[in-house]
């Protein structure tokens, strides 16, 4: 039987596909997690410099390709076996060859998760659009969630591309009509924005960041307005508990801001397999 015979009438198959795929998305999503914000500063950096006229001093290159991957501690250069996502860090025993410099747990976790997500959204959708789409909003809201949990940040980069490829997506009717899908990226935008500055007026604080408006609007957009509601509560319940046992357990001041995308995106992963089913209950019991 051929690849693709296998790819299209054996669900188990396309399961392991996928969850082997997204084992190797997982690595990929380190980098990325890791290295985006960094390149983020250095054009910031390199943009006021400009505005005050100072020369800016060659740099050497750095973006998601390169410079290779390296140990933080002692700089040294991974050989492609020690890349190989999860089982490098199990054969490495969780440490740097050369250093012996603890490798943090949360790099193989991120790849796990990947790919129980991916092989989940295999078994969910089966294979079609729908689940590489499905697989394509995912990996990006793992981006963004552990960016956000790292820098308080949620890259202009990921959030616009993501909302724009949700409406083109739905063109095709794939989560959502076209016309809720855009209806529902101008409300998340809109709904966000307004508490904000409804919030900011009585406080004279910010409650949240730009960031936030636009990434509830891209799942907005993939997902329909008629999920948001849901991925508001969801989230806004989410990150009451969070903010609550942080403050209770490691005595974190009330004003120490909580970064809120990990539970948008939350939010929106479980809208898009169970919103449905919940969708359902919210609107009965309103």
């Amino acid at each position: 039987m051929s690849f693709n015979y296998l790819l299209h009438n054996s669900p188990a198959f396309f399961i392991l596909f996928c969850s082997i795929i997204g084992l190797a998305i997982g690595s990929f999503l380190n980098v990325v997690i890791f290295r985006l914000p960094k390149m983020m500063e250095r054009d910031w950096a390199e943009q006021c410099a400009d505005m005050r006229g100072e020369t800016v001093e060659a740099q050497p290159v750095y973006n998601i390709a390169t410079p290779r991957s390296a140990c933080m501690h002692c700089g040294y250069k991974l050989k492609p076996v020690e890349n190989i996502p999860l089982m490098s860090y199990l054969w490495l025993r969780g440490r740097c060859s050369r250093c012996h410099a603890v490798i943090s747990p949360r790099y193989p976790a991120i790849e796990l998760l990947t790919a129980l997500i991916s092989g989940f959204i295999a078994w969910r959708f089966g294979f079609g659009f729908a689940a590489f789409a499905a697989l394509a909003f995912t990996w990006s809201l793992i981006v963004l969630a552990f960016i956000d949990i790292d820098t308080q940040l949620l890259p202009n980069d990921i959030t616009v591309p993501l909302l724009w490829l949700g409406l083109i997506v739905n063109l095709a009717d794939t989560f959502t009509d076209i016309s809720s899908a855009v209806l529902g990226a101008a409300a998340g935008y809109l709904t966000l924005w307004s508490i904000y500055w409804c919030f900011k007026l009585i406080t004279g604080r910010e409650g949240m960041g730009y960031g936030d408006f636009k990434l509830l609007a891209a799942i907005g957009a993939w997902l329909g307005w008629q999920m948001l509601p849901l991925v508001i509560l969801l989230s806004s319940i989410a990150g009451t508990l969070v903010g609550a046992s942080l403050i209770v357990v490691t005595k974190r001041g009330r004003h120490v801001p909580i970064p809120f995308g990990p539970y948008l995106a939350a939010g929106g992963f479980v809208a898009l397999f169970w919103g449905g089913q919940l969708g359902g209950v919210y609107w009965s019991l309103l």
